[in-house]
């Protein structure tokens, strides 16, 4: 596989995704988090149901935009209210760290951290498949399984084809693209 670069957003598991109130709530929970939401969007992405968001600002751009979903969560919080499911804040920089922090019902539920230095392992001692198998343990890999991703999908998240969601404003989101048309329960 293709070297990754540094990435991260919001995941979460939905058959469908009201698009009412995700602007509203994308522009509060950015403002929550310190940041203007003037310009902004949200970035919406699907792969087999599972759903990545992720802002369209200059904050978020590279390995330090990555980095700042690691201690920015307010957007994760008020999803899993919102829509009823469990929503995962993550950081993906693979010359450093893995993140994962889980939030249901607007709590912190759980997660994962992994530094890639603190890592005792020798590459050069391991196969390439034995060293993906180790990955599938790490924050991303166990992520993945919990999403119904391999560690290898759910790292090509960001390059889905996606819909940009304005912030101003609070039109309804279009997100029939994404879902097929589907206007379900989004915990279904």
């Amino acid at each position: 596989m293709a070297r990754s670069e540094a990435h991260g957003g919001y995941l979460c598991r939905l058959e469908s995704l009201p698009g009412e109130a995700l602007a509203r709530i994308a522009r509060e929970s950015l403002e929550s988090d310190g940041e203007p939401s003037e310009g902004a969007g949200l970035l919406v992405s699907m792969v087999k149901k599972v759903v990545r968001f992720a802002y369209d600002a200059p904050h978020t751009y590279g390995r330090r935009g990555a980095h700042w979903y690691g201690t920015h969560h307010a957007l994760a919080a008020r999803l899993s209210t919102a829509l009823g499911v469990t929503v995962h804040a993550y950081v993906f920089d693979p010359d450093e760290v893995e993140l994962v922090v889980s939030y249901g019902a607007g709590q912190r539920v759980g997660g994962e951290t992994l530094r890639y230095e603190e890592v005792d392992v020798d590459e050069d001692d391991l196969s390439e498949e034995a060293f993906d198998k180790l990955r599938e343990r790490w924050p991303m890999g166990h992520l993945g399984r919990l999403l119904g991703l391999a560690r290898p999908e759910l790292l090509r998240l960001p390059r889905a084809d996606s819909v940009l969601l304005p912030l101003q404003g609070d039109a309804p989101a279009v997100l029939d693209p994404l879902f097929g048309g589907h206007a379900a329960d989004p915990r279904h």
